[in-house]
Order: structure tokens, then sequence, then C-alpha cells
């Protein structure tokens, strides 16, 4: 009699930063199939200081770490815009959510909007609106399960993303050419 014990499952959070609202997605991840654990929004705008945004993206983040357990942590990336101001503030936003998890000494990843938007659509200018909608279909998730604020989906988008990304074999590791592969397998070769 064998042991066919199940693979463990790896819970992925996706931080979409923003200094109005940032977005969060948990995903479960068993072999290779995902599920969707949640997402959703904190909303930021009722904070008077950009101070107390900073704070509340913290204690968010710790309050998602502690409720979810999560392995890992996909992020999406500030985009370069022409607004300096805006760019630092969120800037801080990410490098906040980013010191949550390393609080908890969960591994992070940066992702570009471009490459999220590639990975789940094939399309690295697709609308938030195209990321949402392919992420309903790959994910089942039910209409009425989504939210208003595309800050959700392209947060769970992310960790989508990063699941992808993480799990493609390491083609890097092969030989670089024929000589190479002879070199390293005489054997097979006759």
């Amino acid at each position: 009699m064998t042991d066919r014990t199940s693979p463990a499952e790896r819970i992925i959070i996706g931080i979409d930063p923003g200094t109005n609202v940032m977005g969060y997605g948990i995903l479960s991840v068993v072999g290779k199939k995902t599920t969707m654990i949640a997402m959703g929004v904190i909303k930021l705008s009722r904070f008077e200081t950009h101070y107390l945004r900073l704070r509340r993206i913290f204690d968010g983040v710790q309050s998602l770490i502690s409720q979810y357990l999560p392995d890992e942590m996909a992020i999406e990336a500030p985009f370069f815009g022409k607004n300096v101001q805006s760019m630092l503030k969120l800037g801080r936003a990410q490098g906040v959510a980013m010191a949550a998890a390393l609080t908890r000494d969960i591994p992070i990843t940066e992702y570009e909007p471009r490459k999220i938007k590639m990975a789940i659509t094939g399309n690295g200018a697709a609308s938030k609106e195209q990321v949402q909608e392919m992420l309903r279909r790959l994910l089942n998730i039910p209409k009425d399960r989504l939210l208003p604020e595309l800050d959700a989906t392209d947060a769970l988008a992310a960790a989508l993303c990063h699941f992808y990304e993480t799990s493609r074999p390491n083609v890097a590791a092969g030989p670089k050419s024929w000589k190479e592969y002879i070199a390293k397998n005489p054997d097979r070769v006759k």
C-alpha cells in the first residue's frame, strides 16, 4: 500500500497598493488548482493625513496576514507616472505593505502592471475590466462576488500572476546547446 499524501496548500496574498484604496486578494493553491479565498479593499480616503493612511495599510495587511496565513506576497509595483508626488505616496504605500509582510518573514515578489495583465489576459495593455472578467472565468468567481472597486481584482491578479511565474519549470537549468547536452549526457548519445 502506497502512501499518497495530497499536496500542501500554498496561500498567496496579492496586494494592489494605493493611497485611497488598497486592494487585496487571497489565493489558495493545491497542486495546480487555484481557488480564490477572499478579495477586498481597504478604503483609506476617510483618513485625514497620508501618515494615518500608511498606518492603516500596515495594520490592514498585518490583519490579513494573521487571518489567512499566506506563504508568499505578490505586490504590484508602482508604474511611472508624471506626478512625482503621487508616485512618492504610492511608493510609500507599497513599502508599508511590504514592511507588514517582512515583519512576518513572508517572501515578497513585485510585478509590473503590464506583466500581471499579460499573465492573466495575454495582453499587457488590457483594461482593468478585462483583467477582472478573465479572473472571474479562470477562478470561477460568481459575478455577485465581484466588487465595484477593481483594485480587489488587480490584487488577485497579482497573486495569480505569481502562481503562474513560480510554477514554470526551470528552463535555465537545462543545457544551452547540443554540445553541452552531449557533454553532460554521454551515456544517452550513441
